[in-house]
């Protein structure tokens, strides 16, 4: 359940930052392609459809993606993704063939550097005022 929460956060994510962020955008230019990520047991599964610019993401599985990036189950896909260093996770499971990849590699590497841009900005620490 919360790895299918966080593909729907992920493309509601990819949406936005389509719209309001240039940088997002910029990584966009020229690229009309549908990626996916699911789980290998079958039980989750999402594609994202990137066109003029724009994210759009779809429940299910799509016919043809460009590459997907399957996770052996739900909660290792969450873990995953979730994990305070990712791309260290994410090669571990690679090389331990818990995540499989179909299709183009390099634009495994692309989607992997869209993602920086949907992290939250930190803000810097308020003060705190006290009442006298």
């Amino acid at each position: 359940m919360k790895f299918r929460l966080l593909l729907w956060l992920l493309g509601r994510m990819m949406a936005k930052a389509s719209r309001d962020n240039p940088a997002f955008q910029k990584q966009l230019e020229g690229k009309e392609l549908v990626f996916q990520l699911h789980s290998l047991d079958g039980k989750v599964a999402r594609h994202y459809i990137v066109h003029e610019q724009r994210v759009r993401a779809r429940r299910g599985v799509h016919p043809q993606p460009a590459f997907a990036i399957g996770f052996k189950d739900g909660a290792y896909g969450f873990a995953t993704l979730t994990a305070k260093n990712a791309q260290l996770a994410f090669m571990q499971g690679i090389q331990n063939k818990d995540i499989q990849i179909q299709g183009n590699p390099a634009l495994v590497i692309w989607f992997q550097g869209l993602v920086k841009y949907l992290k939250p900005k930190k803000s810097a620490p308020k003060d705190r005022k006290e009442a006298a």
